[in-house]
């Protein structure tokens, strides 16, 4: 799987990328991740891709055409298989991601592009042009589609085989629940002890699975 994202800043991955489950899924070559900058394709030489927008309003619109270049920079990384090749485009009115997705996404797909708008969007006409699922990651509006970038990157990416160190330690593939607990067994804070609830130390599988399932 090779994430392909278009954005103005990709030094906002850094931080998630470089640590834990995704950098050792880059190093381990389970994962790819390519960044395609708009400021590479400015119209102008102080790489200037925001205008006003057309019919007013505050706040600024990034340009067609320098995303319009980036994204088919993108395509042609991707090779010649359209068909396993996806491109999302972020947007609050957009398709609810989740986990079915996320699975249905790591299989369907060798190329996932990432579109990622900031300020007040990016013109619209850039939809014209390619195919493309607007998806939301939640109901709430965000400065830019970076973080979903990750949200997606990170759901997807742990259904690959190979990525997690236990492929069955994914919780949506098991009885789990959002209450865990490890050692000690008691422990002690401003006078008060915290005890593991007895039924996860009796050994007792079915009791445990129907606890985690009562406590969903």
């Amino acid at each position: 799987m090779t994430f392909h994202i278009v954005t103005l800043f990709p030094g906002a991955f850094d931080s998630y990328l470089g640590e834990s489950i995704l950098k050792r899924a880059l190093e381990d070559g389970k994962i790819k991740v390519k960044f395609y900058n708009p400021r590479d394709n400015a119209l102008d030489k102080w790489q200037r891709v925001d205008q006003k927008p057309y019919g007013g309003g505050p706040g600024m619109v990034i340009q067609a055409l320098p995303v319009i270049k980036a994204i088919e920079k993108a395509l042609k990384a991707c090779g010649k298989s359209k068909t396993s090749t996806k491109i999302v485009f972020f947007s609050p009115a957009g398709k609810q991601f989740d986990t079915a997705y996320a699975k249905t996404a790591s299989k369907k797909y060798k190329n996932i592009i990432f579109v990622c708008g900031r300020y007040e969007g990016i013109d619209a006409r850039v939809k014209k042009i390619f195919k493309m699922e607007d998806i939301s990651v939640g109901p709430y509006v965000l400065t830019g589609g970076e973080l979903p970038a990750m949200v997606m990157m990170d759901s997807i990416s742990r259904q690959i085989e190979g990525v997690l160190g236990n492929f069955d330690s994914r919780e949506e593939e098991r009885v789990a629940s959002p209450d865990v607990y490890t050692r000690p067994e008691v422990f002690e804070h401003k006078g008060k002890k915290y005890r593991v609830p007895k039924v996860l130390l009796s050994g007792n599988h079915a009791k445990i699975d129907e606890w985690r399932e009562s406590r969903k």
